[in-house]
């Protein structure tokens, strides 16, 4: 009888970007990389965004504990997650955000496909921090 090989360890590659104030920014580069992100990686009171009604990144802002980013920073995010879809080249992109303890995933969903609850919809123009 053979033993099953030991489970190997996923490593999600990941976009990774600094905001003014040191904010960290995270976001998925396929669907297997969303799902790690959404529900193993994002912890209750960090921030989660995803473009609304396309494919596109599912995107993390770090929030650690006892601190609250400002709108701006907020909206800096959301225009990660704008920037990392289909809708790249728009003006301005509907952007779902929710904590991340309202991301959820359906049994037996396939990679990529979150439930989420306590939406707010930001208007950005697609974005990311510079150099």
């Amino acid at each position: 009888m053979t033993r099953p090989a030991p489970y190997e360890r996923f490593e999600p590659r990941l976009w990774q970007y600094e905001l003014p104030g040191g904010w960290i920014v995270l976001a998925g580069k396929n669907d297997q990389d969303n799902d790690h992100l959404s529900i193993r990686m994002a912890k209750a009171n960090d921030y989660w965004f995803h473009v609304r009604g396309l494919p596109g990144s599912h995107v993390l802002l770090r929030v650690p504990a006892g601190q609250e980013p400002d709108n701006g920073t907020i909206k800096a995010a959301a225009a990660v997650a704008a920037w990392h879809s289909k809708k790249r080249e728009s003006k301005q992109v509907a952007v779902s955000c929710t904590r991340g303890r309202f991301v959820t995933k359906p049994r037996g969903a396939k990679p990529g496909t979150v439930e989420i609850r306590k939406e707010k919809v930001l208007k950005v123009r697609p974005a990311i921090p510079e150099e």
